[in-house]
């Protein structure tokens, strides 16, 4: 299990690299991005050696926070195994506060929520976790 939000840590690894708050940024002391909320979805079981892709949809930002959601796809088969919904807030190292991105960063994410606009929300987002006593 700790597996598949080890895979979904790397593929978004990705998606910060690009941005430039990835590993680099986060080496530098500036300032670094930190989980704020996850919701993992185990929809099927994968194996050791399964060939896996992670798949990124950002689903919103602001000054300092991201919303997005990663699926993680079952490569030779195609089925999605799980699904990861993130809340991450950018913080500056320094002072160990929350602190506002980049205007470099903030294009750059502009662009991204442009190319995602037009994705299908995945069902799993925004689902709120309960056994259904009431």
């Amino acid at each position: 299990m700790a597996y598949y939000n080890v895979i979904f840590d790397k593929g978004v690894d990705h998606v910060y690299d690009y941005l430039g708050i990835g590993e680099a940024y986060a080496q530098s002391g500036i300032g670094s991005c930190f989980t704020m909320e996850v919701h993992l979805h185990y929809l099927r079981e994968l194996s050791l050696g399964d060939k896996v892709q992670v798949h990124f949809q950002l689903l919103d930002y602001d000054n300092k926070r991201l919303h997005f959601f990663e699926q993680l796809y079952h490569v030779e088969a195609g089925y999605i195994a799980a699904t990861c919904e993130h809340i991450s807030i950018h913080v500056d190292m320094k002072t160990r506060r929350s602190a506002n991105f980049s205007d470099v960063v903030l294009n750059k994410l502009e662009q991204l929520l442009k190319a995602h606009q037009n994705l299908e929300v995945p069902s799993q987002v925004g689902h709120t976790i309960a056994i259904g006593r009431k």
